[in-house]
């Protein structure tokens, strides 16, 4: 099961360079000039979780296998992007095939670093994205409405529920708010999901500050911290030039790197586990002398479908799961453990999976 966060913000703003570092490649150029990123670069990184080497040390197992997010590097939008300025028309489609967007905001000044706009205002910059993809959706929204009439009109119901839909999402898009806002019934859930609508995605503002602001942040960032905090976003702060030359140092030399500069880890595990937060992600493990492994769903997710991440057979003939909390598995030793402690529970298929257990699948073939 696979899920996107893409990278988005106006030209220059350091978004290249944080993906970079994420993937520890060079896959992305970081240059100093619009439009250096042409394609969308691709790259998965690692969810960081202590709880496994916890559990591996456990389980004595052999392997450790971590959950994974796949970043995307969209090029920089630019005022007009939804009107085909640049390249928005290919940038923004991109953007529409991701789960969640990343918005790395401008937060430093640089005068080696030209800005698109002439000057660092990071609320400007959030405005000109958001209002780009809003004017986006409403295009996209106003050219569907003559077929769903017609529709309507003949009768067809599927038709009349996705127009509402799209007219509530139009008001406010008109009034100059994002489509996320739409209110909706759990049961509308899908269908809002299948318009697509580039502004409904959540949002993680990343503000990128100099270096001596890696710690603490600095005006800018809490600009963007108090607008993040109005629209009930989050925000991380980070330096990518930080990051970035952390991301080639040898891991024995992280540490005392990162406390030279006054950080406990590397601000892209901060923002790895935000990025896995928005997305409404949970962890479950599964774990053996083989291998522990973590395994990515959503929250809310039931036994069969869990067991069907790890293979579709498992889903198909899920008979039951052995069920341990992540708690209850450290503190009583391990497997044989909570089996002996009586904490080892066996689920059925109606279980939402929580955030932590350790799970063994029973599955007919």
């Amino acid at each position: 099961m696979g899920f996107k966060a893409g990278i988005v913000g106006l030209p220059n703003v350091g978004k290249s360079t944080l993906f970079n570092a994420l993937t520890e490649t060079a896959a992305a150029q970081a240059a100093n000039y619009p439009f250096c990123t042409i394609e969308p670069n691709v790259g998965e990184v690692a969810v960081p979780d202590p709880r496994l080497a916890t559990l591996a040390a456990l389980a004595k197992s052999a392997e450790i296998v971590p959950t994974r997010l796949t970043f995307v590097d969209i090029a920089g939008l630019v005022r007009g992007a939804s009107k085909g300025e640049g390249l928005g028309n290919q940038f923004l489609a991109n953007i529409r095939e991701v789960d969640a967007i990343v918005h790395v905001v401008r937060c430093f000044a640089d005068g080696d670093v030209t800005h698109v706009e002439g000057r660092v205002d990071p609320i400007a910059d959030i405005e000109t994205i958001e209002t780009e993809l809003m004017l986006a959706d409403l295009d996209s929204l106003e050219r569907r409405v003559d077929a769903l009439e017609k529709r309507v009109r003949g009768g067809d119901k599927d038709a009349k529920d996705t127009l509402a839909l799209i007219q509530r999402a139009l008001a406010l898009l008109r009034e100059g708010k994002p489509a996320r806002l739409v209110e909706r019934k759990p049961e509308e859930e899908k269908a809002f999901r299948m318009l697509s609508l580039l502004s409904a995605k959540p949002v993680l503002y990343v503000c990128n500050v100099d270096e001596t602001s890696a710690a603490t942040g600095n005006a800018f960032s809490r600009l963007v911290e108090e607008r993040a905090a109005a629209e009930g976003a989050k925000t991380v702060v980070i330096s990518a030039k930080i990051e970035a030359e952390i991301a080639v140092l040898p891991p024995a030399e992280r540490a005392e790197f990162l406390a030279t500069i006054g950080l406990e880890e590397p601000g892209l595990n901060r923002l790895i586990r935000a990025g896995y937060a928005l997305l409404d992600l949970v962890t479950f493990f599964t774990a053996g002398p083989k291998e522990t492994r973590a395994w990515t769903i959503r929250r809310g997710t039931r036994a069969p479908q869990a067991a069907g991440v790890i293979h579709s057979d498992f889903e198909r003939g899920f008979i039951r799961a052995e069920t341990i909390a992540y708690e209850d598995y450290v503190a009583l030793g391990g497997e044989a453990g909570a089996r002996e402690a009586g904490k080892l529970r066996l689920e059925g298929k109606d279980y939402v999976v929580a955030d932590g257990d350790v799970m063994h699948f029973r599955f007919a073939t």
